[in-house]
């Protein structure tokens, strides 16, 4: 079996390559069921929608326990930099966490980010110790401008958010990744296990996901599928595909046939 060394974000070790959110659920019961059929050890949670900061309140952290699980604040919903920029302070002063995925969303209908202020965040949050996982769309130039501000990662999107379209420009994510160095996880656009496998085998680090297993008629076995799609295609990428050829390549050579 090929050898694989373990994600790395910052100075943290993942074991699993597939990070889950978990919004959309029917309940904070079948969140945790979903997070656990997933294998995931990093969950993302939306600080300005759901409780994980007033304790007298019914709360998220009370299912999922950051004993085990590397809880990632986003700041889903922000439309300014400096909302965004506050709501990952107010995470870190709740002792979330000093890791963010930062999201700034630019446009209410298709959930594209605004990249200036994404990056404009990321200047100012790098600075104040925070590790940065940004959410962009898929332009090779902005990656390469996000890690020069000290994004520990980055996550382009694979199609918009929700949508369930999978991997629409491979083209861009494979320049992405002959770009930059820093582990690149795709983040938005999954909708089955298919188009997980076929995203890690471009060689992509990890992906993030959330609507693709929490609007699935059965969430808990997409999320079981799910973690079956992203190991099969890391697996596949290692292993090295064979080259795709126009014409049929037999199976069994005829060069040394008896005859």
């Amino acid at each position: 079996m090929p050898t694989d060394a373990p994600l790395i974000i910052g100075n943290i070790e993942f074991k699993s390559r597939l990070i889950v959110g978990t919004g959309k659920y029917a309940s904070f019961e079948e969140t945790k069921k979903g997070v656990e059929a997933s294998g995931a050890d990093c969950v993302t949670v939306a600080v300005r929608r759901v409780n994980i900061l007033d304790p007298k309140e019914e709360n998220l952290l009370d299912y999922l326990d950051p004993k085990i699980y590397k809880i990632l604040p986003n700041t889903a919903g922000c439309y300014t930099a400096d909302e965004a920029i506050r709501t990952a302070r107010l995470a870190r002063a709740a002792g979330i966490s000093d890791m963010v995925k930062l999201e700034v969303i630019g446009d209410q209908r298709t959930l594209f980010p605004d990249n200036e202020a994404l990056l404009e965040a990321t200047r100012v949050l790098v600075k104040e110790g925070f590790i940065v996982l940004p959410y962009t769309n898929d332009d090779p130039i902005m990656a390469r401008k996000l890690v020069d501000a000290g994004a520990a990662v980055v996550m382009p999107l694979a199609a918009p958010i929700g949508s369930g379209l999978g991997i629409r420009n491979p083209y861009n994510l494979k320049i992405i990744m002959e770009t930059i160095s820093v582990p690149i996880i795709v983040d938005a656009g999954v909708g089955t296990a298919s188009d997980a496998a076929v995203a890690m085998e471009l060689g992509v680090d990890g992906i993030l996901m959330n609507t693709a297993i929490a609007g699935a008629k059965n969430p808990i076995q997409m999320a079981e599928a799910m973690r079956y799609g992203v190991n099969a295609g890391r697996l596949a990428y290692l292993a090295g595909r064979i080259p795709r050829k126009l014409y049929a390549q037999a199976s069994s050579p005829i060069e040394g046939m008896i005859e």
